[in-house]
């Protein structure tokens, strides 16, 4: 009987997932482990039952069709294309037989990732911010703060994919308000310090920030900056007043992740992309460092400290 040979046991492949973003691993530790947290929620574990491949643009993003491209030649199962709207188109053109989970700031219909939010159709889904069309609310938020600035600068990346919706909703919202708003550009790192090294700070009151991960990624650098000049930002997300920006207002980074990480383990499983609605945000998060306000000489009006998720004192 000992010779008699044993019958061969099938092994299901480990499943692949590419990680494609447009920024750097190093700065975005805290929103890859919610990604994690929600592939274990949905019953995966990165290197027990799924393994990831990490394809970072670094800010570049030129660099997202190449590494889209290289991942699709490496057969993966799902690719996770996050950072923005840029890793979303990169990973479409490169496939349209790989499903793809986006985490994105813009309307994926009116960029034409998918055929409709409810039912995508295609290989594309996910979850999406609406970080642009938020812009005029996040202008009023910071209109709530300071309702006597008048001249606002506002500092935007050229190479972001919304900057048209970004420029074209802000002026409007800021003539409501009496505002006037000066565009600054900045793409790189350099051009970050040479913004701010030429910056007219007796002219402007306050400074706008638009949404935009390479701005996120380099979050630390501005926030320093704005710090030198004195002056009053307003930003879109927690992590910049944790590192010492004054105001925040938008959705949460690290749950919209989470929420990939689950659509990916449903695709996993089997699920249709073309069938998972698109996840839009249902609670806006608005965070105030006291701690900035009081540096700055600013009294922060009761009204909107109340409608604070987090105050930083």
């Amino acid at each position: 009987m000992a010779l008699w040979p044993f019958p061969a046991v099938a092994q299901t492949p480990v499943p692949v997932v590419g990680f494609l973003n447009a920024q750097k691993a190093a700065d975005l530790p805290h929103v890859v482990q919610a990604f994690h947290r929600g592939l274990n929620e949905g019953g995966f574990a990165a290197g027990r039952n799924v393994n990831i491949e990490y394809r970072w643009a670094e800010g570049r993003y030129d660099r997202l069709a190449e590494l889209a491209a290289d991942l699709v030649a490496r057969h993966v199962t799902v690719i996770a294309a996050t950072g923005g709207d840029a890793s979303a188109r990169a990973a479409k053109a490169a496939t349209a037989e790989i499903p793809v989970v986006f985490t994105i700031g813009g309307d994926p219909v009116e960029l034409g990732f998918v055929a409709s939010l409810n039912q995508p159709g295609g290989n594309l889904t996910g979850m999406t911010q609406y970080t642009a069309s938020l812009e005029g609310k996040r202008l009023e938020v910071l209109h709530d703060l300071m309702p006597q600035a008048s001249e606002i600068a506002m500092f935007v990346d050229p190479g972001n994919p919304n900057i048209d919706l970004q420029l074209g909703e802000l002026p409007i919202a800021a003539r409501k308000m009496n505002m006037q708003l000066t565009i600054m550009r900045a793409s790189t790192e350099l051009e970050i310090d040479r913004v701010f090294a030429a910056f007219d700070r007796p002219k402007f009151q306050a400074l706008f920030v638009a949404s935009d991960p390479f701005f996120y990624s380099r979050r630390e650098q501005i926030v320093a900056r704005v710090a030198a000049l004195s002056i009053p930002a307003m930003f879109h997300q927690r992590e910049f007043v944790t590192a010492g920006g004054l105001i925040s207002y938008g959705s949460s980074a690290a749950d919209m992740y989470r929420q990939a990480g689950l659509y990916t383990a449903r695709i996993l499983k089997g699920a249709k992309p073309g069938e998972l609605p698109v996840i839009q945000p249902t609670r806006f998060e608005l965070f105030i460092n006291l701690k900035t306000a009081k540096a700055l000489d600013i009294a922060v009006p009761p009204a909107l400290l109340a409608r604070a998720d987090e105050v930083i004192e």
